[in-house]
């Protein structure tokens, strides 16, 4: 009986999207800081065929 009421509440709804939305805000920006690490490692392909030629 609770979970139905729980289901069809606006607050609850609103609570879970807040919250799936952050999860995938943070978890963008921990991949676009993957990728800044990966360059600043490895450089980027036109740094290699700079340096190279």
């Amino acid at each position: 009986m609770e979970a139905r009421k729980l289901l069809k509440d606006k607050k609850f709804w609103l609570a879970s999207f807040l919250i799936a939305w952050a999860a995938g805000l943070q978890g963008h920006m921990m991949w676009l800081q993957k990728q800044d690490s990966f360059k600043q490692k490895f450089g980027t392909i036109n740094q290699n065929e700079d340096g190279q030629e």
